[in-house]
């Protein structure tokens, strides 16, 4: 397929790769071009502007950082919906707000562009690898036609509901790892402070009830002191943020996501958002 790619930060770079090694043909564009370059020099087309990058594409694929940039790329004069051709299948790969991936599919609609949300999990290594989990919302023929191409990306694809239905899965899993990844943080200070051996730790709980991938991947980075992102922390502080007003919203108080929430902000106003999420043991020190 003759494929636009929006957004080649670290995860969107490996999954771009991933579909260039599956034989698509892939036009590229990234708000900071040097980013987008490697993939040029491995044979995708440079695009100098949104449009460009959304017209005469069969599909369009963007993961970007934040709702504000989801909200520019899709609803700007220059951007993606005012550009794609008819029948192109828009897919936002990016965490965002349920509601702006309603609104998206909606509006796709009504150009006659079809749109599907479907945020993904496994973190850099996942990306690299094409063993992503990824969670789809739209319409269940759009999520069809998306399938195979998804599948270049993911070791798992799966079909969650109607439009915004692939967020709040996404939502429901980072809920989940806030806990996790807090857990193994205490869990190191612990072991820290006692005097235990911190890889010998980690081996020992990875084989009982403990493991995780938090524990097994987090965990190790933790003990070595690696805090290369594979997972910014500003960018789980927004996914985080939009899950407790999801939550909110619903009349649901979610204690630990909130806890974990606090922690990751203190974290960030010290300047540390650039850092990848098994940061949080800083927290601890």
């Amino acid at each position: 397929m003759k494929i636009g790619f929006i957004g080649t930060g670290v995860m969107g770079a490996a999954m771009a790769r991933n579909l260039m090694r599956a034989g698509h043909t892939l036009a590229v564009y990234n708000r900071t071009k040097s980013k987008a370059l490697p993939l040029v020099e491995e044979g995708a087309e440079l695009c100098e502007t949104v449009a460009a990058c959304a017209a005469g594409r069969d599909m369009v694929i963007t993961i970007v950082g934040m709702p504000a940039d989801v909200e520019q790329v899709y609803f700007a004069p220059d951007g993606i919906l005012e550009n794609a051709d008819r029948g192109t299948l828009l897919v936002d790969m990016t965490t965002t707000e349920p509601s702006l991936s309603v609104r998206i599919h909606a509006a796709a609609v009504s150009r006659g562009l079809r749109a599907i949300d479907a945020p993904v999990s496994g973190g850099d290594v996942g990306a690299r690898e094409g063993t992503l989990s990824i969670m789809a919302g739209g319409d269940e023929e759009d999520f069809e036609a998306a399938q195979p191409v998804l599948a270049c990306m993911g070791s798992l694809v799966v079909y969650e509901g109607p439009a915004g239905s692939g967020q709040h899965t996404k939502m429901a899993n980072q809920i989940a790892i806030a806990g996790a990844v807090a857990g193994v943080g205490e869990a190191l200070s612990y072991a820290r402070r006692m005097g235990l051996d911190l890889e010998r730790t980690i081996q020992t709980l990875s084989a009982g009830a403990a493991r995780s991938f938090q524990l097994e991947s987090n965990g190790a980075k933790m003990v070595s002191g690696d805090m290369a992102p594979g997972f910014f922390i500003k960018h789980f502080v927004k996914d985080m943020g939009i899950a407790e007003r999801e939550a909110s919203d619903a009349g649901l108080s979610l204690e630990v996501l909130a806890q974990v929430l606090e922690m990751y902000r203190s974290l960030e106003a010290r300047g540390l958002g650039e850092l990848g999420t098994q940061a949080i043991c800083k927290y601890y020190e």
